[in-house]
């Protein structure tokens, strides 16, 4: 996927913020010196039996709480998806830099809704040296995630 390219189409406004490689959300938080909540970190999760892949959208500063994510899928086994299973289902991204765009990888996407109060977020794009800022709005408009409470 090329973010930028997908983001034109879709007539959104960005910002691409060149900076060194950072493999933590908060590390990137730091190299593009905004705070930690306003950094959208991706996470890409396992669900139930058979596995059905979730991309999980929420602040930097949090971690997904377990029990809360559970009883949003209904009680189903939540799990993090490994390395191996993140690459197959996002072949075009550096291991561990997901786009926050779910749709375009035919998966569901959830944001968590202490990140739907920000007005910009900023997210990894498919490498680890490149990460986009736009307004939330315009992210809600195209990606049309669900809003959720699965964070700590």
């Amino acid at each position: 996927m090329n973010i930028q390219e997908y983001l034109g189409r879709n007539n959104v406004s960005f910002d691409v913020l060149q900076h060194r490689e950072t493999y933590e959300a908060q590390r990137m938080a730091q190299a593009v010196h905004v705070s930690g909540h306003q950094v959208a970190k991706t996470v890409l999760i396992r669900v139930g039996e058979p596995s059905e892949f979730v991309v999980v959208v929420l602040p930097a500063s949090r971690h997904i709480d377990f029990d809360e994510a559970q009883k949003v899928f209904g009680d189903r086994k939540i799990e993090l998806a490994n390395e191996k299973e993140i690459s197959q289902k996002c072949p075009d991204c550096d291991v561990g830099a997901l786009p926050p765009f779910g749709s375009q990888y035919n998966m569901k996407t959830v944001v968590d809704k202490s990140l739907t109060q920000d007005e910009e977020i900023v997210f990894e794009g498919c490498v680890h040296s490149e990460s986009i800022r736009m307004k939330y709005e315009d992210f809600a408009r195209i990606e049309n995630p669900e809003v959720v409470s699965v964070s700590q």
